[in-house]
């Protein structure tokens, strides 16, 4: 049976989901990460934060600043229970309103020093509703997605051809269908325009069974980092000035504006009550706004405007070296 996610009354799964297992994973996959940033950046290290949540779990904060590569990386992982599902998880799904939840997972968010290394997101979490009397509702969510400042052909056809690997064990149909949604979900409404060229995003993923949804978050998980960490290293090195930082700061912009009016994660944590220095470690350490911005046209700052934030099947074409 293939994987089915859907945004409609998630149905509930007779397969037991093993939550031990899951979190065994995710606190490994924070390790992982951590030491690729680390190893790639050179300089910085990651400092950690454990926190309790009053209403129920906790979770570990790490956080890089002031790297070589990286101005700010930061690889949370939680694990929060609470007795009522907050009104963001629940606004798709009425059904499960009251019942109380688990919530664990990894979330990422790497903010690099060099223009031309892109920034990148990308988390993988798995919920369980619960209430007595009843089956226990779970489903598993994540996916990663990339946010260049200038762009490279070769850089994005290698980001899109790693999230198909990686899905094609499940099913043919299964990249196009998360890349789309990524690329919908990733969608900045009030400006009008893709925050980045998206990748993978998942949501509501509970069929056919606990052993195959957890698989392919193990998968979208540990593919992360084979995605993004040869971006990073073809790009570190590269020549930059005050042109290119000042366009890296003007885009972050559009990095805060989802994330403060659009993105869910942002809003289930706050609504969660959770850590908010964790929940807003995902803001850029500098950022600035330009009125009435525009690129100059045939500039490399225009061709990311032009040539890579409107949605395009990247592997329908070989990217060019650069």
């Amino acid at each position: 049976m293939p994987l089915k996610s859907t945004s409609a009354s998630l149905p509930v799964s007779q397969s037991i989901p093993d939550i031990q297992q899951v979190k065994t994973f995710l606190l490994k996959l924070q390790d992982h990460i951590c030491q690729q940033l680390a190893a790639a950046d050179g300089k910085g290290r990651f400092a950690e934060d454990q926190w309790v949540r009053e209403e129920g779990g906790g979770g570990q904060s790490r956080v890089l600043t002031h790297g070589a590569v990286f101005e700010q990386a930061g690889v949370n992982f939680s694990h929060v229970a609470g007795a009522t599902l907050p009104a963001s998880a629940t606004a798709h799904r009425p059904e499960l309103a009251g019942r109380s939840f688990q919530a664990i997972g990894v979330s990422l968010v790497i903010h690099p020093l060099n223009p031309y290394v892109p920034t990148s997101h990308a988390n993988v979490r798995f919920f369980i509703a619960e209430k007595p009397g009843e089956a226990p509702v779970w489903w598993f969510g994540g996916g990663f997605d990339l946010t260049p400042y200038y762009g490279f052909e070769e850089d994005a056809h290698h980001w899109h051809q790693t999230a198909q690997q990686l899905c094609q064990p499940f099913g043919d149909d299964v990249y196009p269908k998360y890349k789309k949604w990524c690329d919908d979900y990733f969608f900045i409404k009030h400006r009008n325009e893709a925050r980045g060229i998206g990748g993978l995003f998942f949501d509501d993923l509970n069929s056919p069974d606990f052993a195959t949804c957890f698989s392919f978050m193990q998968a979208v998980g540990n593919g992360f980092t084979d995605a993004y960490m040869p971006l990073v290293e073809k790009r570190k090195a590269l020549p930059w000035g005050d042109r290119e930082r000042q366009f890296q700061l003007y885009r972050r912009g559009r990095y805060v504006e989802f994330n403060l009016v659009w993105d869910r994660g942002t809003l289930f944590g706050l609504q969660t009550r959770g850590r908010t220095e964790s929940i807003l470690m995902s803001m850029p350490p500098l950022v600035r706004w330009e009125y009435g911005y525009q690129p100059e046209e045939g500039s490399p700052e225009a061709a990311l405007y032009n040539d890579f934030l409107p949605v395009r099947d990247w592997l329908a074409e070989k990217g060019e070296p650069n």
